[in-house]
């Protein structure tokens, strides 16, 4: 494991000497370009692991993606390389169709220290909820990024993520009311406390989301990836680009629906990504938004 490997795998060749939140955001921002959201392992019959060597096989080597334990713990794991003073918080994920957030903490985020003021930097949630620089942890203030306005709460020592987003434009009309379009402006994301954690503290929640009927990613095979204006997601066979801000104050979505062959190959292309086991992919209605 080393950071030339890791840069080389992000793309990012800026400096290595300042531990200031210019860096952060530039490190940060490659990351979340280059390694997808995903939980594809699942629906190819390989077992995601919290190991970090294996993380960093799959993400570095393997140019893959993973989920937030992957993907934070890998971030972490750079940031604290470089002299950040960087550490693991867990959230409660809000569940939309529930209206409720989650009885488990299944999100892993980075805490990140600079001069005395605390940034959240979370490379681990993919689709439209990605925050594309780090968050100033400060209650009530809106922090206005391309993906929309973003705005931490707190109340009794507990955090509140929540997003506010533009009006949406959707060419494809067939998919107007798609149960991947999410319908409110403004949505909660998580709700998390200061309290440090280990990736240890998520090893119950690893197995359970890969194994549980009830968790959404044995529901839905999802790919998502950041890009320069905006998101790529691959969930089940529905290809969505989203383009930010393509018209004042509107967000461009469009959907495509694969045939079956083709969803490696738009894996391959659109991804980077090539597995090594079948995929088969799954997306059960009613259970995610974008």
């Amino acid at each position: 494991m080393n950071l030339e490997e890791y840069f080389a795998r992000t793309g990012y060749k800026g400096s290595l000497e300042k531990q200031d939140l210019e860096t952060l955001t530039d490190i940060f921002q490659h990351h979340i370009r280059a390694v997808p959201f995903e939980n594809l392992s699942i629906h190819c019959g390989e077992k995601i692991t919290l190991e970090l060597e294996q993380v960093y096989n799959k993400i570095v080597r393997r140019k893959r993606g993973g989920w937030c334990m992957e993907n934070n713990q890998l971030l972490g794991w750079v940031l604290k390389r470089l002299g950040y003073d960087a550490s693991f918080l867990g959230a409660y994920v809000f569940n939309p169709h529930q209206n409720a957030y989650a009885t488990i903490m299944t999100h892993l985020l980075v805490k990140v220290v600079i001069d005395g003021k605390a940034y959240i930097v979370d490379g681990g949630f993919g689709v439209s909820y990605q925050m594309w620089q780090p968050m100033e942890l400060v209650s009530g203030k809106d922090q206005p990024q391309a993906p929309g306005v973003f705005r931490f709460t707190e109340k009794n020592a507990i955090w509140y993520l929540e997003k506010m987003r533009r009006k949406q434009y959707i060419p494809n009309q067939n998919f107007s009311n798609s149960d991947l379009l999410e319908k409110k402006e403004c949505r909660k994301v998580y709700m998390f406390s200061l309290e440090p954690r280990t990736v240890e503290d998520f090893s119950f929640q690893c197995t359970y989301l890969q194994t549980s009927p009830d968790s959404l990613f044995t529901k839905k095979s999802i790919c998502t990836l950041q890009t320069t204006d905006g998101f790529l997601a691959l969930i089940g066979w529905t290809l969505t680009e989203t383009t930010y801000n393509y018209k004042e104050n509107m967000d461009l979505v469009e959907f495509v629906t694969l045939e079956d062959e083709e969803v490696e190959k738009t894996l391959k292309e659109k991804f980077n990504i090539t597995l090594d086991r079948k995929l088969v992919p799954i997306n059960i209605k009613g259970f995610y938004t974008i």
